[in-house]
C-alpha cells in the first residue's frame, strides 16, 4: 500500500475521528498516552517543532501551548481543516499544510525538534518517515514519537480479561509479521454504542514492525536513542477512564525520543 491510498483511508475516517476525539471520547489519547509523552518531553518553548501526522491539531496546540514554534503535517486534508479552522479560532501561531511523513517538503536542518504522536505505525515505509525526520531536524534536535507496541499490539491481539472483567494479560501472535497495510477496522472504546452507530468504524491501514526493526530504523538514521517509555495507567486514571485500564496489565503504547548528533 502507498502513500495516496493511505490518505484515502485516513480521509475517510477524519471527519467522525475529529467530532469523537474533541467529544472526549479518545481516552487513550486524552487520559494516558499524551500526557505521559509530555512529561518525558524536553523543554521546548522559543524552539521550532514539526508535529508530523498532527490529525486535528490536538496535540500539536498542546506543544504550542507550551511556547514551541509549531508546524502541523498531515495527510489528510480533512484533518488540516479542522486544525486551520482551531488555529482561526484560537490563535497559537501554528501553521499547518497537508504532507506525506516520507517525503517532507522542509529543507534539511529546519526544526529543532519533531515530534509525530500515534501516527508512525500508520505510515508505509516507517522507515523512510524517521530519515525524513533525521533530515529536517538541526544537529543536536530530537525526535520523539509514539506507537501501538510492537510488542503487545502485533498483528493478532487479543486483551485477556478475568471474571471480574479487568484485564490480567494479553495474547498476542503473528509478531514476525510485517504488515504492509492490513487494514483494521476499530472504534474509540469510550463512545457510547448509540452514538457510534451513527459512524462508520474507522478503517486503519497498519504497517507493523518489530520492535528491533524500529530501533535499527533510529540508528540506521544516525539517531542516537535518549529515553523509552511505556505507558501505564495508575489506580486513580483507570478508575476515572475505565478504557484505560488494560494498560496497567500490559503497556500498548510506547514511546520513544532519540537524538540527532551535533
Amino acid at each position: 500500500m502507498d502513500s495516496t491510498e493511505v490518505a484515502r483511508f485516513w480521509e475517510g475516517n477524519a471527519e467522525a475521528w475529529t467530532k469523537l476525539a474533541r467529544a472526549g471520547y479518545d481516552q487513550y489519547r486524552d487520559a494516558l498516552n499524551t500526557p505521559e509523552f509530555l512529561k518525558i518531553l524536553p523543554p521546548v518553548a522559543d524552539l521550532k517543532g514539526i508535529d508530523i501526522g498532527c490529525g486535528e491539531g490536538g496535540n500539536t496546540r498542546k506543544l504550542a501551548a507550551l511556547n514551541a514554534k509549531m508546524h502541523g503535517v498531515d495527510i489528510a486534508p480533512t484533518f488540516i481543516r479542522y486544525a486551520q479552522q482551531s488555529e482561526e479560532t484560537d490563535p497559537l501561531g501554528i501553521s499547518y499544510r497537508i504532507g506525506d511523513a516520507t517525503c517532507l517538503e522542509e529543507a534539511g536542518g529546519s526544526y529543532d525538534f519533531a515530534t509525530a504522536f500515534m501516527s508512525l505505525m500508520d505510515v508505509p515505509q516507517p522507515d523512510k518517515a524517521i530519515i525524513e525526520a533525521y533530515r529536517v531536524l538541526k544537529p543536536g534536535g530530537f525526535l520523539q514519537f509514539s506507537i501501538l507496541h510492537p510488542c503487545f499490539v502485533p498483528p493478532l491481539t487479543k486483551t485477556l480479561r478475568g471474571e471480574d472483567g479487568l484485564a490480567y494479560g494479553r495474547m498476542v501472535g503473528d509478531y514476525f509479521r510485517e504488515t504492509n497495510g492490513d487494514v483494521e477496522t476499530w472504534k474509540f472504546g469510550a463512545v457510547p454504542e448509540e452514538i457510534q452507530s451513527k459512524d462508520e468504524f474507522f478503517q486503519v491501514p497498519r504497517f507493523h514492525q518489530a520492535l528491533s526493526s524500529w530501533i535499527n530504523y533510529l540508528c540506521q538514521a544516525g539517531f542516537h536513542i535518549e529515553e523509552m517509555n511505556e505507558p501505564s495507567a495508575d489506580s486513580e486514571t483507570a478508575a476515572r477512564f475505565p478504557t484505560v485500564e488494560d494498560t496497567r496489565s500490559v503497556p500498548i503504547f510506547l514511546q520513544i525520543r532519540a537524538r540527532k548528533p551535533l
